[in-house]
């Protein structure tokens, strides 16, 4: 059964209720349960890892995502958004290396590095919000946001 049809099955529960609603809310209502982790992809582990932290105060947190939108559609990607968002109000601090365009305009601050990838690579070629990066005419990244 998957979380979305387990959600429905044990809506009467409230804990249960309230753990599955978590997983769903962070966009993995179509995990089956009892899913091995190794099949998981890196986001979804990630996002896993993090329905355990949800709910809790965060003021002294700190998350770091590394890709956390490889493989995920574009309607995940916008809840995994919601999900930083609601990490940031109930008072963490979210870091995220990303290339995920979606995910950068959302940002509060971007460091933006490169100029290339690799060797041609590896300095700031812009730092500060979304719009000073689509300023900076070395941001490579600025001239797609």
């Amino acid at each position: 059964m998957d979380v979305s049809t387990a959600l429905k099955a044990c809506g009467n529960l409230k804990t249960v209720r309230q753990r599955l609603q978590v997983l769903e809310d962070l966009g993995l209502g179509y995990l089956t349960l009892g899913e091995e982790t190794p099949s998981l992809s890196g986001g979804e582990a990630q996002r896993l890892k993090l329905a355990s932290e949800m709910g809790k105060a965060q003021s002294d947190s700190i998350f770091v995502f590394d890709e956390p939108t490889i493989g995920l559609h574009p309607l995940d990607v916008r809840t995994l958004i919601g999900v930083f968002q609601t990490l940031i109000d109930n008072g963490a601090t979210v870091i995220v290396i990303e290339h995920d365009l979606d995910v950068i305009r959302n940002a509060d601050y971007v460091i933006d590095m490169g100029p290339g990838g690799g060797e041609a690579g590896g300095r700031i070629v812009a730092a500060g919000t979304p719009d000073e990066i689509r300023a900076e005419k070395e941001s490579i990244t600025g001239r797609f946001l």
